[in-house]
């Protein structure tokens, strides 16, 4: 009997956490661009404009919820790498 790992642990399994919330978020945009709220004007970071459009707000939250979760994800990881109780100097 061979005593395999779970294929869903740790790393991958938050891998596929955030790119599904990504995902999500992307499909959010899009119904919401499609609804056209009067005041919609999606700005990248503050700096570039997109269109309102529902592909637009789709890029727009797919960025924004990428690029701010990835980086916090990549924060942890480095600290819980770097300042590893366990690790053996």
């Amino acid at each position: 009997m061979t005593d395999t790992a779970p294929v869903w642990r740790g790393p991958r399994f938050v891998t596929a956490l955030y790119l599904a919330v990504v995902a999500l978020t992307g499909v959010f945009g899009y119904v919401i661009g499609a609804i056209r709220p009067a005041d919609l004007e999606p700005e990248l970071f503050m700096l570039i404009d997109l269109p309102p459009t529902p592909l637009g707000v789709a890029i727009y939250g797919m960025l924004t919820v990428g690029i701010l979760l990835g980086g916090l994800l990549l924060l942890v990881r480095y600290v819980g790498e770097e300042y590893d109780p366990h690790r053996i100097e």
